[in-house]
């Protein structure tokens, strides 16, 4: 038997592939945001839109929402309030629970983004038709089902 034929073909598996789309989407999401004077990375970005839908959601329930470790929440949300983008506000019921809320400067900066981000969006999405675009986007949930139920099952 060949040595090969036991080893994984990286390149025809879909691993790769993701790994790379995701980060140049990072690389140039990034980029916007630096050429439009943003100081907010991506996953800043990503914690105050979840504020935005979810103002005062307790910390712990943010980690899980944003798909975080809760240290390293912990540090993005430190380095989130001395921007002046959110505020932690430690509960009146439970001292070991802080609600994150999302300041005017946060609101003002995500806003911001906005634009910059339906940049991205449409130079990704160029060129693809919205029947291959959906069917990309079921796939993508279909891999997430996968994992989350292969975690599931141990």
């Amino acid at each position: 038997m060949s040595k090969t034929a036991n080893q994984p073909d990286f390149e025809t598996s879909i691993g790769p592939w993701l790994g790379r789309t995701v980060k140049l989407v990072d690389y140039h999401l990034q980029e916007a945001f630096d050429t439009h004077n943003i100081d907010l990375t991506k996953e800043q970005m990503i914690v105050l839109k979840k504020l935005q839908e979810q103002d005062g959601v307790n910390q712990n329930e943010l980690a899980s929402l944003t798909f975080r470790d809760k240290s390293s929440l912990a540090r993005l949300l430190t380095k989130m309030e001395s921007k002046k983008y959110i505020v932690r506000v430690q509960s009146t019921e439970d001292k070991r629970n802080k609600g994150v809320f999302i300041t005017p400067e946060g609101v003002e900066v995500f806003d911001r983004t906005r634009p910059v981000i339906q940049n991205v969006i449409d130079i990704m999405e160029d060129g693809m038709a919205a029947d291959h675009k959906q069917l990309m986007i079921e796939n993508l949930k279909k891999i997430q089902s996968n994992f989350k139920t292969s975690i599931e099952l141990k």
